[in-house]
């Protein structure tokens, strides 16, 4: 089944809307229009039977009733819908007066009064609804009267169908004229949309260029349009860095693997001894083992990236990391004569291991950029909304303009010093990507020929106390010279 437009739909459902609103005031107006009809026909009864009554009371006995010598059938006769009628108290149903300029069939005897106004409604023989005023009158002889009036309600009769007929007949009209305003307006109020289809069917993978205009757009597609223009900024900017980092990692395969070709060409250009295929080969196995460094270093990228990686987050102790970090590290910086030292301990939600990794890299560039004879120190801090861990190095430094770049994916400050210690220009990435995955982020102060120190900045968890720890005892990785 083909599903309709949301302009049919929209413009259907406010139609009904409408038609139910049209339907509903009509049915109101007609029974406010019943009911006002008959208040008016029972305050006229109500001031008809005052006047009869003052008659009745002032002047009159039962056999004067019945000479019709009297105002009584004036005050009925000048009247088209009223009929008067006047009998003895039950049981007698004497009639002593019947009066009225239209015959009443059947006519109304056997009806109760009391001292009190009462009403009563019937049909008479033609059908026509009957509305009338009952009262039990003393006349002035001490006898007690029934009296009737009666009010011909045809004529309310008669302007109520013609209310409905003339309903029915501009009912139609109206639902048409409601349903082509409703299409009209719908039309109107989704034209914008159209922009979405027109930006949303030119938006590529080869240009996330376009945008929506927010101007003089309602408020709620407004917002849709910001929401728009801010997820095309996200693919843009996601699509910017892939490309770039496919042309970064291309850059980055092609020199081990020219260095591989090369040598295996010239290797096999003419005979050689064991000796030099043996040393071809040393060197092309140090290229694999570099290609293999950033196939793994890639791989863990991937995976830090995925949201399930969030699932293995336990209570990490930052001091016992480091503590194992600094235990892998100790021969490195032994060959330097390094000297590693750790203070402060937390404790925050995560993965141990790709905590241990990011802090391995830390420690490992500490390592590399130190002077011989240098001090590396580590300390954990725990403030009031985060906890921090700190890696330092007294070294060249880092010039300010590498320090927005230091974290990005192949970007080295020293790319020919990075590649001649085996570098693959991941490290810092895969930092900033666990820190990401951890909800928290990492960063970098350094000052050149001065100190370095690179940052993890890890959310406080909930419930934690908000002291720092007492100060782990130093760790002395090796020893001055």
């Amino acid at each position: 089944m083909k599903t309709s437009s949301l302009s049919t739909r929209l413009g259907l459902m406010v139609s009904l809307m409408g038609a139910g609103l049209v339907l509903l005031l009509a049915t109101l107006a007609f029974l406010v229009l019943d009911h006002e009809l008959e208040k008016m026909a029972r305050k006229s009864l109500e001031n008809k039977m005052e006047l009869i009554q003052h008659s009745l009371t002032m002047n009159l006995n039962t056999r004067e009733i019945a000479t019709r010598n009297h105002p009584l059938p004036d005050l009925v006769m000048g009247h088209d819908n009223f009929y008067l009628t006047i009998v003895g108290p039950l049981p007698t149903t004497d009639v002593l007066l019947s009066v009225g300029t239209r015959v009443q069939a059947p006519l109304m005897t056997d009806f109760t009064a009391s001292e009190t106004l009462g009403y009563l409604t019937w049909a008479d023989g033609r059908g026509n609804q009957q509305l009338g005023a009952s009262r039990l009158v003393r006349l002035r002889s001490g006898e007690n009267v029934r009296v009737l009036l009666t009010r011909d309600r045809a004529d309310d009769q008669a302007l109520l169908s013609a209310y409905l007929r003339s309903t029915l007949f501009v009912l139609p009209l109206l639902l048409v004229l409601i349903g082509l305003g409703a299409w009209w307006l719908v039309q109107r109020g989704l034209a914008p949309l159209k922009q979405f289809s027109h930006v949303a069917a030119k938006v590529t993978t080869q240009d996330l260029t376009h945008r929506l205009a927010v101007d003089n757009l309602p408020k709620e597609l407004a917002e849709l349009a910001q929401a728009f223009n801010v997820m095309l900024d996200r693919l843009d900017a996601g699509v910017q860095q892939l490309s770039q980092f496919s042309d970064d990692l291309a850059h980055e395969l092609r020199a081990p693997l020219t260095n591989l070709m090369g040598k295996a060409q010239v290797t096999l250009s003419r005979p050689r001894v064991p000796e030099a295929y043996k040393a071809a080969l040393e060197s092309s196995v140090e290229e694999l083992e570099r290609l293999a460094r950033i196939v793994y270093d890639m791989l863990f990228l991937a995976q830090v990236s995925h949201p399930s990686a969030r699932a293995s987050f336990t209570t990490v102790s930052l001091a016992q990391e480091a503590e194992r970090v600094m235990e892998l590290f100790a021969f490195s910086a032994e060959e330097k004569h390094l000297s590693l030292s750790l203070s402060g301990n937390a404790q925050v939600q995560g993965d141990r291991l790709m905590i241990q990794r990011a802090l391995s890299n830390l420690l490992s560039n500490a390592i590399r950029h130190s002077p011989e004879g240098g001090y590396v120190p580590l300390s954990v801090e725990a403030g009031a909304d985060s906890i921090c861990v700190l890696v330092s190095n007294a070294g060249a430094g880092i010039e300010a303009h590498h320090l927005p770049h230091v974290f990005e994916r192949f970007y080295r400050a020293d790319s020919s010093r990075a590649r001649t210690e085996g570098g693959t220009g991941l490290g810092l990435a895969i930092v900033q990507s666990i820190m990401t995955l951890h909800q928290g982020q990492a960063d970098v102060h350094s000052q050149p020929s001065g100190f370095t120190q690179f940052r993890l900045v890890f959310p406080r968890p909930c419930g934690a106390p908000t002291d720092t720890a007492p100060a782990a005892p130093i760790m002395s990785a090796t020893l001055m010279k």
